[in-house]
C-alpha cells in the first residue's frame, strides 16, 4: 500500500511541475493623475464627462489620466490597455489638443454605450498566444462578455461590475506557453478610469 501510495504522489507531483507556471504581478497606475479620479471605471455620467474632457485638454505626449493603463501588469508577453467610457471622451479630446484644434465635444451618447474593453497585444518578440481573460472577484471567475482572438493578441470586453472598486480583482491571462495572474487592489482599482 505504501508504494502505491508513493507511485500516485509521484505522478500528482509530476503532473504539477508540467503544467506551465503562473507568473504573479501587481498592478500599478501612476500617482498624482489630474484630474483626481477616485470612482474607477464605470458607465459615463455627467461628472465623469466632463472630468474626461479636462484630462484630455491636458495635452502633452502621454498625459498620465489618458494613458494611466501603460505598462498596467507589466510582463514578458503581454501588453494590456483598457478602453473605457471615460478613455473613449478624454482621448477624443486630446487627439484634438494634439492636433492644435479646439477641444470637441464627444458624443455623450457613444460614450454610454461603450462597455469596458481590454485589449491584449503581444510584446515585441514574444512567442506567447493569449488564450483566454477572466477576472476573479471575490473567489468567482467573471468570464468577458465577449472575446475576439486575433493572432497571438485579444479584445475582451467585461461588464463594469467586473472592475467595480469595492474589492481587489485579480485578472488571469492564459497564454498558450505561459500565464500570468495580475493582481489590482482596490485603491489602484479605484484610480482607473
Amino acid at each position: 500500500m505504501p508504494r502505491i501510495l508513493a507511485v500516485a504522489l509521484l505522478a500528482v507531483a509530476g503532473t504539477l511541475l508540467a503544467a506551465p507556471a503562473r507568473a504573479q504581478l501587481q498592478a500599478h497606475v501612476p500617482a498624482n493623475i489630474a484630474p483626481p479620479w477616485n470612482k474607477g471605471i464605470q458607465p459615463i455620467s455627467s461628472e465623469s464627462y466632463w472630468n474626461a474632457v479636462e484630462c484630455g485638454k491636458q495635452g502633452g505626449e502621454r498625459p498620465a489620466c489618458v494613458f494611466y493603463d501603460a505598462g498596467l501588469c507589466r510582463n514578458d508577453d503581454f501588453t494590456l490597455a483598457l478602453y473605457t467610457p471615460y478613455k473613449m471622451v478624454a482621448y477624443t479630446v486630446w487627439q484634438a489638443v494634439q492636433r492644435k484644434q479646439p477641444p470637441p465635444a464627444p458624443s455623450f451618447a457613444e460614450a454610454k454605450r461603450t462597455r469596458v474593453v481590454l485589449g491584449i497585444t503581444p510584446v515585441r518578440g514574444s512567442k506567447n498566444a493569449i488564450a483566454a481573460v477572466t477576472i476573479k472577484r471575490a473567489g468567482r471567475v467573471v468570464e468577458p462578455v465577449t472575446r475576439t482572438l486575433d493572432g497571438r493578441g485579444g479584445t475582451f470586453i467585461f461588464d463594469f461590475p467586473a472592475f467595480a472598486p469595492t474589492a481587489a480583482i485579480t485578472i488571469e491571462l492564459a497564454g498558450k506557453t505561459r500565464s500570468y495572474s495580475c493582481t489590482v487592489a482596490r485603491p489602484v482599482l479605484s484610480r482607473f478610469r
